[in-house]
């Protein structure tokens, strides 16, 4: 296989933040294709700085790794995902991106969409949200209503959480999700939710900090809201941990390392009876599609990178009100456009 690889900057609508005032302009992400002969694969890794991996560092352990990375003898997706996880211990974003990139190859060699290659059928595929991110009421409003939405992500994590939603709710009649990010204590968690529940809140999104697992137990007992585990399940060996502290788990494919293991925590996940979201991390609209491959196996999905941004960098998903379609017809089911 040949690696190609592009460092890009994609422009935020608006300013994008969450609790604990991280904010930002410009999503970094790293893109990576992987050609076999007639045959390229696109993969996508956005860098989160809380996650402490920056493009700059994926592209470091590429420049190391290059001729291994590319020396595989391809077979199936699965074994390279094996190969790369022990090649690049210590970089599980730039291992997703590989990944990623396999799997469109993969499926463009074989002639179908990876969701036919895992035997899915596109039946009862859950609507994406739409996010919200934290800014004053007046431009949350205005979010809001410049793209009408059947469910909003709203982001919250502030003193003020509660006024925030009462006036939101007076502009639309749409679900409501709230994400904390880590950015709720226990007594205030215990407070918020029965207010957020009446205000037509449907779920809640790490509540309390990733390793508050006492508080988490004490929530868990407590909630009229299902709670779901962003920061506290990173990997595979996490979902076991969360059966009992939360009623679900949000995968992402950027911090799991790939579709190859997060096919196996919709597995494992299932097995424990947690409910499934998918969650994106600002991804264009090739990580998008990959996510979106998952769709009839999810129960519920985060799929708005693309929305939230001023550029694109692949073409082949489509949104109607939260309903997300493949254009496609093999692999991820897009096309880059800045090639």
């Amino acid at each position: 296989m040949k690696l190609y690889y592009w460092h890009k900057e994609i422009p935020f609508k608006y300013p994008f933040t969450i609790s604990g005032g991280r904010t930002k302009t410009h999503q970094p992400t790293l893109v990576v294709a992987l050609q076999l002969g007639n045959y390229v694969g696109f993969g996508e890794a956005p860098a989160i700085t809380y996650y402490h991996i920056t493009v700059e560092e994926m592209m470091a352990d590429i420049q190391k790794k290059q001729p291994f990375i590319e020396k595989f003898a391809l077979t199936e997706p699965e074994r390279y995902w094996h190969y790369l996880h022990h090649l690049l211990p210590n970089n599980p974003f730039l291992v997703s991106a590989l990944d990623m990139a396999c799997w469109d190859l993969f499926g463009k060699m074989k002639g179908k969409l990876l969701y036919q290659l895992w035997k899915t059928e596109w039946v009862n595929t859950p609507l994406t949200d739409y996010t919200i991110g934290i800014d004053s009421v007046e431009t949350m409003i205005e979010k809001m209503q410049a793209k009408p939405w059947p469910i909003y992500k709203i982001k919250v994590g502030a003193p003020d959480d509660i006024a925030t939603i009462e006036a939101l709710r007076k502009h639309t009649d749409a679900i409501f999700r709230v994400d904390a990010n880590a950015g709720w204590t226990l007594e205030e968690a215990l407070i918020k939710i029965p207010v957020l529940k009446e205000l037509g809140v449907e779920l809640v999104e790490q509540p309390l900090a990733k390793d508050n697992w006492e508080g988490m137990k004490v929530l868990f007992n407590e909630s009229v809201l299902p709670l779901f585990a962003d920061e506290s399940c990173v990997f595979e060996k996490d979902v076991a941990q969360c059966k009992d502290y939360f009623h679900g788990i949000n995968i992402k494919l950027t911090k799991c390392s790939g579709i190859t293991p997060a096919i196996r925590m919709i597995a494992n996940a299932k097995e424990l009876n947690l409910k499934i979201m998918m969650g994106c991390m600002n991804e264009t609209s090739i990580g998008s599609a990959a996510i979106a491959n998952f769709l009839p196996q999810l129960d519920f999905v985060d799929i708005d990178g693309p929305l939230l941004q001023t550029e694109d960098l692949g073409r082949g998903i489509d949104y109607d009100s939260g309903k997300v379609t493949i254009a496609g017809k093999a692999g991820l089911g897009v096309e880059p456009t800045f090639l």
